[in-house]
């Protein structure tokens, strides 16, 4: 998780919603964890730029707050972004020209806009219950399911209106 995400977390032993971004390697499988969907989507756009991994894309975003990035890169700040852990002028000046396209409309309502910053419980409802199968497949997956399996059972639970995490739970009920 980026220190930012870190920090905003709850008091131990209440409930947290963290959006994860799984990652797998020849040599290791690494879950990355955020505490907006808003988050979670910067950071996958910002691994897509090139010379940029995972491990940049985390020490990016644990030095400033998604907002504050987008700003750096609309403003092609890149002595700001030189501060940061791990990148040099050539990465910044990289990022600046690759992200300034794809965070183009960044406030107008976009993936990247949810309603408010820190997606509340709430809108994890909000989401069509065909997305919500697809990530309910999707963390199935990533619990090691073959996909197969994964989709037939979520297909079997699936009732209009249920989340993803409802979802999970049910097919993963259904599976014992």
């Amino acid at each position: 998780m980026p220190m930012s995400c870190f920090y905003e977390l709850p008091e131990i032993g209440q409930e947290a919603i963290i959006y994860t971004h799984f990652v797998v390697r020849e040599d290791a499988q690494l879950l990355y964890g955020f505490n907006t969907v808003r988050e979670r989507a910067l950071f996958r756009e910002v691994i897509k730029a090139n010379g940029v991994g995972p491990k940049l894309g985390l020490g990016i975003l644990s030095g400033m707050s998604a907002s504050q990035f987008v700003s750096c890169v609309e403003r092609e700040d890149i002595s700001t972004l030189v501060k940061l852990p791990g990148v040099g002028k050539k990465t910044a000046e990289r990022l600046v020209v690759e992200m300034k396209d794809r965070l183009k409309g960044w406030g107008a309502g976009d993936l990247f806009t949810p309603a408010t910053d820190a997606a509340p419980m709430d809108s994890v409802g909000a989401m069509s219950s065909e997305s919500a199968e697809e990530e309910a497949v999707s963390a199935l997956l990533a619990l090691g399911y073959k996909p197969t399996q994964a989709s037939k059972v979520v297909s079997q639970v699936a009732k209009p209106d249920m989340t993803s995490e409802a979802l999970i739970r049910e097919a993963l009920r259904a599976m014992v």
